[in-house]
């Protein structure tokens, strides 16, 4: 094997990052499983609403998840090819 000199893995390491925190690695596995709202998580992992929306924050921010807005409720759902390739391979 050779090294690439020109790759320099910057969004990789990015994602691997923000997946290397436990509560994010399940949040994102639930919802690569289906699309669901802020209370549903919250309700699933027994964390506070406050806990799980600064993770939903981060993981949006870094363009992993996206929100889509249903009337007064927003469903999360994984967007992030990457994110979903590494979920797949954990849940192998």
């Amino acid at each position: 094997m050779e090294f690439d000199k020109s790759r320099v893995f910057i969004n990789e390491a990015e994602v691997f990052k923000v997946l290397g925190h436990p509560v994010r690695l399940k949040i994102v596995a639930g919802l690569c499983a289906r699309e669901c709202n802020v209370k549903y998580i919250w309700e699933c992992l027994g964390l506070p609403q406050a806990t799980v929306s600064q993770h939903l924050a981060l993981l949006k921010n870094k363009g992993i998840i996206m929100g889509t807005r249903d009337g007064v409720e927003v469903h999360y759902s994984v967007i992030h090819p990457l994110a979903k390739r590494i979920i797949a391979l954990l849940m192998e």
